[in-house]
């Protein structure tokens, strides 16, 4: 006999655990299972373990608004996040309900039965479930590789050639010449980490980004305890930087050379004379087509001022035995190399989807609010933002979640599908409006928004809250019905 469950939820990360919580919050009585690829809890927060793997969205707003972060430090590192997710998860008795070792690998929807059948790889067989909804908290990137770029001459090098995303424990870099490639959020973390023990460190980039410095801990936050009970202290300080990133992402969109000028200026100021801001912290795009590098407490400015980091801004030509060849002609001796090149997107995390035996080819659908999937019933996927901390979406798709759930029971329908729309191919834009190489590669692999709510992906938390707490479900775009 096949396991039944009212909901499966595949993923036990940030997202997945945050989802489980909030349905034995607002929608008890279900029954429910997390399905988990790996054997522990933690998802991202688990795979990461290269030196100062760290946030870089405060954790006021990256925490779960209903278990307040207690440390002082507003950016945390990734095994305090890690415990975080883990005590949450056995708090709300999350963690009993999460099979370990389940590779979900299809989905098939059954419009007779109104259930979806899931397969999930466990121990080299095939173990079967089926649910009434299924609520996909995988994220959108390989667990199982990242994106390698294939340089000229990779093999001829004989030293190590490492991605972040599978740090072996046992690198030592200690007295070693480094050379991270890239500039995107993970080098800019790697760099005052890989300083303080190797001989020199070395970033190369093709293109600079935007790189902020902020402390790490939140003076409002020290002001407000002891004064305000901690509870309301975290929702006073998680309110404030959302208007504060919600307002800084506007400025930079609506006056984007003032901005940039002012991220330039802010660089310029913390940089060694022998590092000029241009070209190394100028970037030919504007600020938040790409996302925002943070530093906290300017460690990786500090890296770059110590001597012992230093920035490159040239193309590969080639690897060499010792080092790397650039187009200018200069050679970075290497005797490692980090290859901090990005990750590999998929969507659903791999998942086939099927409904009433119609494969469902991800780049083809429409999303509805940012979650589902038109002409796609009973299923949620959950994706934050790109422009703030993830779990302020992810919060509230959970949240969207048991409110949808809820109206099914009390109007006693069984399924909820999004009308597909009339919107034009040539009207629908890739699902993440960022220009950042890893969400470009991807715009042929996720699904699309269109160019009007609700099929359009707002990056605004505030006017989401709003829509997805406070609008009524049944908008004439999302279909209820009773099984047959």
């Amino acid at each position: 006999m096949l396991a039944h469950f009212d909901v499966l939820i595949v993923g036990a990360g940030l997202s997945g655990v945050g989802a489980a919580c909030r349905l034995r919050q607002q929608s008890p009585g279900r029954t429910y299972a997390v399905l988990e690829t790996r054997d522990t809890i933690g998802g991202t927060w688990d795979l990461f373990r290269y030196p100062g793997v760290r946030s870089d969205s405060d954790m006021f707003t990256l925490g779960y608004p209903f278990r307040p972060w207690r440390k002082p430090e507003a950016i945390a590192s990734g095994a305090e996040i890690l415990e975080y997710i883990r005590e949450t998860a056995a708090h709300y008795g999350v963690s009993r309900h999460i099979r370990f070792g389940h590779r979900v690998v299809r989905a098939a929807w059954s419009s007779e039965s109104a259930r979806w059948t899931v397969d999930a790889l466990h121990e080299g067989e095939i173990v079967t479930f089926t649910c009434s909804f299924l609520f996909l908290c995988s994220g959108y990137y390989s667990y199982e590789d990242g994106h390698v770029v294939d340089f000229p001459g990779r093999d001829e090098f004989r030293g190590e050639i490492v991605h972040p995303q599978f740090w072996p424990e046992d690198l030592d870099c200690a007295g070693k010449r480094v050379v991270v490639i890239g500039s995107g959020a993970t080098a800019v973390t790697l760099v005052p980490e890989l300083a303080a023990q190797a001989e020199s460190v070395t970033m190369l980039q093709r293109s600079p980004s935007y790189v902020l410095s902020r402390p790490w801990t939140d003076s409002l936050s020290r002001r407000l305890r002891g004064i305000l009970p901690a509870r309301l202290a975290y929702h006073v300080v998680r309110a404030k930087n959302v208007l504060v990133t919600t307002l800084l992402y506007q400025f930079s969109r609506r006056q984007p050379e003032r901005a940039a000028r002012f991220l330039r200026d802010a660089a310029a100021k913390q940089l060694p004379a022998s590092i000029p801001v241009d070209p190394h912290f100028s970037p030919q795009y504007q600020p938040w087509d790409q996302r925002l590098c943070l530093t906290p407490g300017a460690d990786f400015f500090r890296a770059l001022r110590s001597g012992k980091a230093d920035v490159v801004t040239d193309r590969i030509d080639r690897f060499t035995p010792d080092g790397v060849a650039l187009e200018s002609g200069s050679r970075l001796p290497a005797d490692v190399v980090v290859t901090a090149t990005g990750l590999r997107v998929i969507a659903f995390g791999g998942i086939e989807l099927s409904v009433d035996g119609r494969a469902i080819e991800p780049s083809e659908q429409l999303v509805y609010k940012g979650m589902m999937l038109a002409g796609v019933p009973n299923l949620a996927w959950c994706v934050g933002y790109v422009n703030a901390s993830w779990t302020l979406r992810s919060d509230l798709v959970a949240q969207y979640v048991c409110r949808l759930l809820n109206h099914l029971s009390r109007k006693g329908f069984d399924t909820c599908v999004p009308r597909p729309p009339a919107i034009p191919a040539a009207q629908r834009r890739p699902l993440m409006n960022l220009t950042s190489g890893y969400l470009t590669r991807a715009s042929t692999v996720l699904p699309r928004q269109g160019n009007r709510r609700p099929w359009l992906m707002r990056q605004n938390y505030v006017l989401d809250a709003a829509d997805l707490r406070l609008r009524r479900l049944n908008d004439g775009v999302l279909r209820f019905d009773r099984a047959a």
